[in-house]
């Protein structure tokens, strides 16, 4: 019997970030994230009164995408390219379809102005319908054997389908389109949260989509309601290259009141 209200939060648990062999955007150790996952919620799902996860879910033509960028020479950028201002206004990269051009310089502008991650380009990866975009098959499983058993149901929240904007964070994209609301506060899904007494948190990447969603979320919370959170931190692994993101956000939010701990020790 429940006695509180526990919440798990998975970012983007998918095949393109998981899967050593075939994902596309492989995060080194998330495989190994996603079974000591699979191995939590099953052991511990009894006492989770939701389950909610993320997935991210993009087109090919897509701004942090190489087909949305070229050079003089005709030329995509290479994956993890970096597109700051500088570079759009010298015009060392274009966008390909020059009607762009003014939402790529604008977008730029824009992340350098709200101190966000510079333009990073990426593979192509969780595209939607594809394998890429699914769930990692152990998680999947543990998720469905879940809602067996407790007669529940598993949220999904899909977020990066907008092509003009990074959407790293799930609450919001990194910058909003006001023609579209998906890309802005998602309050609906803060308040699903803002309810639990405590907030597991995990999933892919640490440096990137997980430490953007919840900064986000903490920001709407409030102080005293971070003290919820609890990072199951072996379920999550950095970026390679970006793994002082991660480290900074996980010595942010302890000093601001989350816990850090293995699955294991969660009673």
């Amino acid at each position: 019997m429940k006695t509180q209200n526990v919440h798990l939060v998975c970012i983007d648990p998918q095949n393109d970030f998981c899967d050593k062999d075939r994902g596309s955007l492989y995060v080194k150790g998330a495989d190994r994230d996603m079974k000591a996952l699979a191995d939590f919620i099953n052991r511990a799902g009894d006492t989770l009164s939701d389950i909610s996860v993320t997935l991210d879910s993009h087109s090919t033509l897509h701004i942090a995408h190489p087909i949305f960028w070229r050079n003089s020479k005709g030329e995509h950028p290479q994956p993890f390219t970096a597109i700051a201002r500088p570079d759009v206004e010298a015009g060392r990269w274009t966008t390909t379809n020059p009607r762009w051009m003014k939402r790529g310089l604008e977008y730029v502008t824009a992340l350098e102005k709200n101190h966000r991650y510079v333009l990073t380009i990426w593979p192509p990866h969780c595209l939607i319908g594809s394998w890429g975009h699914g769930v990692y098959p152990a998680v999947s499983d543990a998720l469905i054997a879940w809602e067996n058993k407790n007669f529940a149901r598993v949220s999904y929240l899909v977020k990066g389908s907008n092509i003009l904007t990074e959407h790293y964070s799930a609450v919001r994209a990194d910058v909003p389109d006001d023609e579209d609301e998906s890309t802005k506060l998602n309050s609906a899904f803060i308040d699903t949260m803002s309810v639990a007494d405590r907030i597991y948190i995990t999933g892919e990447a640490l440096s990137h989509c997980l430490a953007n969603t919840f900064q986000d979320v903490a920001e709407a919370f409030g102080e005293e309601n971070i003290k919820k959170f609890v990072l199951l931190r072996n379920t999550t692994s950095s970026v390679p290259g970006f793994e002082a993101l991660g480290e900074n956000f996980i010595k942010d939010m302890v000093k601001r009141g989350m816990r850090v701990m293995d699955t294991a020790d969660v009673r």
